[in-house]
């Protein structure tokens, strides 16, 4: 039934998800020679001038390059650059929906990494930011750091960050909930790839010690000694535990970045009081949410499903990060920005849905069942992107000051 939807959702009227329009008159010769030729030269000569003057006379400051070749698609896994095209559509729809940011959709059908960086570069001038999307580990986090370091526009690879944002988020709402501290917990992640590897770091920034995390992956325990792509071994540990379920005895935090049903309930029975687990695969989360509930009635657990409690959504995260980067014109995406969209989305969850969220949160309170806003609260836009903005300024990678104040009312007054 949905697969059917789902086809004709893609066919109805013009075919995709995407379309572009005019900002500008263009009914009359006048306005068509302002807007192509002759008139087009006068900001053509002030922006070779002063590149900055691109940001006033295009719409480069409000653009983002959503960028894939399409070796890690969702869970379809290495489909090629035209295959993800509908998401990275999807994904410009997103942008558009929750920050009223324009995206241009660029698939790249090349897998060697240098040839990848080399093209991001070359097409950087058109957009205000880029978002890497749907690339595969190892590759994604050598591409991700070489354009950051060529490029002065914020990227971000939100397979890593936007998990990792939403996923700090969370826990720290959780473990609020149950009297533990992260600098205490025990933490076992279920899969080493981007989202597991970039999570575990992030951990790391919001204080979590790194002998506290134990990663594993298909082959079992990240451990000292065992073989292993070489961005892992940061996390290797010196242990005797080599499987997942001699991980999570005793284990505070469950976080699945994997496949389904990895997680059993004879494995949950053996970790810590109110044991906190993220359950993130889809379609199919390493433990199903009801029969975690079941096994263990302290458990506070939240999957990576719209149709359960607690979806870790990226949606909460990379619309106002960005919006907040571009609208200060920021060279890069700091972890200080990335830690302030955390706290700002952490924040929110505890505040009590009013109507300024404009979405019926009727029976929603935070709690067990409450950890992160839900995707359609209007209150993420101000929160988050106000957070970003604040954090670029104080990080020194802003071109422009913000008066914040004005900058968050604007944005609380944004329809769209």
């Amino acid at each position: 039934m949905l697969a059917g939807w789902a086809l004709a959702y893609h066919t109805v009227g013009k075919p995709g998800k995407l379309a572009v329009i005019s900002t500008k008159p263009s009914s009359t010769a006048a306005d068509l020679s302002v807007a192509y030729s002759p008139g087009v030269a006068e900001p053509c000569l002030a922006i070779r001038d002063d590149p900055e003057a691109a940001y006033a006379y295009t719409g480069k400051g409000g653009l983002v390059g959503v960028i894939s070749n399409g070796t890690a698609v969702l869970g379809l896994g290495d489909i090629g650059a035209l295959a993800a095209k509908p998401v990275m559509e999807g994904k410009a729809v997103l942008f558009k929906r929750f920050a009223d940011l324009d995206a241009f959709d660029v698939e790249v059908a090349e897998t060697d990494a240098q040839a990848l960086v080399d093209t991001v570069v070359a097409i950087a001038p058109t957009f205000g930011g880029i978002n890497l999307e749907d690339i595969a580990a190892p590759d994604c986090f050598w591409i991700e750091r070489e354009c950051v370091r060529r490029l002065d526009i914020p990227v971000m690879h939100d397979d890593q960050h936007g998990t990792a944002i939403i996923v700090g988020a969370a826990l720290l709402n959780a473990l609020e909930l149950t009297g533990k501290r992260l600098d205490q917990v025990r933490v076992v992640f279920s899969g080493a790839g981007a989202a597991g590897f970039a999570t575990a770091g992030y951990l790391l920034a919001l204080g979590a010690p790194r002998r506290n995390l134990i990663l594993t992956d298909v082959s079992g325990v990240v451990h000292a000694g065992r073989d292993m792509p070489a961005y892992l071994r940061e996390f290797a540990v010196s242990s005797d535990l080599r499987t997942l379920g001699e991980a999570v005895v005793g284990a505070d935090v469950f976080i699945g970045v994997s496949a389904g049903n990895v997680l059993t309930p004879a494995m949950l029975r053996t970790m810590a009081r109110d044991p906190v687990v993220f359950a993130l695969a889809n379609p199919i989360p390493e433990i199903d949410p009801r029969t975690a509930g079941a096994t263990r009635p302290d458990a506070i657990v939240a999957t990576g499903r719209s149709d359960h409690p607690n979806q870790v959504n990226n949606v909460l995260a990379f619309p106002y990060v960005f919006r907040g980067a571009l609208d200060t014109r920021a060279r890069a995406i700091t972890e200080g920005m990335k830690l302030a969209a955390t706290w700002a989305i952490a924040r929110l969850a505890r505040r009590p849905i009013t109507a300024e969220a404009g979405f019926d949160g009727d029976g929603l309170a935070w709690g067990p069942g409450y950890l992160i806003p839900k995707p359609f609260d209007r209150r993420l836009l101000p929160e988050v992107a106000t957070a970003v903005a604040a954090a670029a300024m104080r990080d020194g990678v802003a071109r422009r000051e913000l008066d914040l104040a004005d900058y968050r009312a604007g944005l609380e007054k944004a329809r769209f």
